[in-house]
């Protein structure tokens, strides 16, 4: 029989466990064989080493200007804009799908808060952004 202690959950546990079939270690003695010696091997040739990559170009991200009155509807969190469902100059009412913003594999409808007119719409399709992006402006 052998003893153990379990913790669970932070609660010990002391179990007993007992063997049945125990396993014998039986040594067998080996005839001594002459091992041939390694052939030389030349050395590996280092790996190519990959061309530098371009340096992607950066996308300026215009300045945004609200009016008051107006209100801006940002990025909840990061992802890429599946598709954009309105254009500027478009009436909309609260909860109208404005855009689809895909992130971690699901499709998130960004919706307009009230009634109102888009002002701008300041992203593309296919377009990355993070959290806080300015998306559309509502008069």
């Amino acid at each position: 029989m052998r003893k153990f202690i379990i913790k669970v959950n932070g609660n010990s546990y002391e179990v007993e466990v007992e063997e049945v079939g125990a396993v014998k270690e039986v040594s067998i003695p080996v005839a001594q064989v002459a091992t041939p010696s390694p052939a030389p091997t030349s050395a590996p040739s280092p790996a190519p080493t990959p061309a530098p990559k371009a340096a992607e170009p950066k996308v300026e991200k215009k300045e945004v200007v609200v009016s008051p009155g107006q209100e801006v509807i940002e990025a909840p969190m990061p992802g890429n804009i599946w598709k954009i469902e309105v254009k500027e100059g478009d009436s909309v009412k609260a909860g109208d799908v404005l855009l689809i913003l895909e992130a971690m594999k699901m499709e998130n409808e960004i919706v307009a808060p009230r009634d109102g007119v888009v002002a701008s719409i300041n992203t593309t399709e296919g377009a990355q952004v993070n959290t806080g992006d300015k998306l559309v402006v509502l008069d």
